[in-house]
């Protein structure tokens, strides 16, 4: 297991995981579009060069107004509503599209508790499916929307 510490300005991976095998993890692929909100200076820059790689597309701003593959969410404790800013994630998504929050590890800043997330994505209309380490400070979660019945 890699571990990741920032030594003289390094930043050295902690995870499993690298940059690659986790947005493989992601389901990422060549040519989607995924629409980046929440993005800040604390916010994972080895995996979101990693998905602009492997998507050969550049991350599209929140501003945007396009339908996208998938919305890729930083989302920190102190940030707002999380039920109004997973509605809104939703607008421009396509209908099999993932919504992955990436929420601060457990003794980060702004960690947000995982029954924060559980209580708000039904709310969202989401299903959470799957959560896991995607680096040294943050964690996804992949979000869809409920099977209509």
């Amino acid at each position: 297991m890699r571990e990741i510490e920032k030594m003289s300005g390094l930043l050295l991976v902690n995870s499993a995981l690298g940059p690659t095998a986790v947005v493989e993890k992601l389901g990422f692929k060549k040519d989607q579009l995924i629409l980046e909100v929440g993005q800040a200076d604390d916010c994972d820059n080895l995996l979101r060069d990693e998905i602009q790689k492997i998507t050969q597309t550049n991350l599209i701003a929140e501003e945007a107004q396009e339908v996208v593959d998938a919305v890729i969410l930083w989302w920190r404790e102190d940030d707002g509503d999380l039920i109004d800013e997973l509605v809104d994630a939703q607008t421009y998504l396509s209908e099999e599209g993932p919504v992955w929050l990436f929420t601060p590890k457990a003794g980060r800043k702004g960690h947000v508790e995982p029954a924060d997330i559980q209580d708000a994505a039904p709310t969202a209309g989401l299903t959470q499916t799957v959560s896991f380490p995607a680096s040294a400070d943050w964690t996804a979660t992949r979000l869809v929307a409920r099977k209509k019945k």
